[in-house]
């Protein structure tokens, strides 16, 4: 059985430092379809700009792209190689 959730803070927070919170802040932009991604120091480091970021991501996908294309067989080229073997 779940706890119940007590509706209070820690004794250390008053509910005056914390401020008002704003109804609908984010909604334009989570409807714009932004989205955030938290990336770890260390890689977050190795790419200073957000652009940066896109770059060797998109880099990533063309390459992971073509690997794959490299391991398919076109059904031309899977002929010649079934009529070679038959010789």
């Amino acid at each position: 059985m779940k706890k119940a959730r007590k509706d209070e803070l820690r004794s250390g927070y008053r509910r005056e430092d914390i401020g008002e919170g704003v109804r609908g802040k984010y909604l334009k932009a989570y409807q714009a379809g932004t989205n955030l991604v938290l990336l770890k120091p260390n890689v977050a480091a190795a790419f200073p700009t957000e652009r940066a970021v896109n770059d060797a991501l998109s880099s990533l996908i063309k390459v992971a792209r073509q690997s794959t294309d490299l391991t398919k067989r076109s059904p031309r080229r899977a002929k010649r190689r079934a009529a070679a073997i038959a010789r």
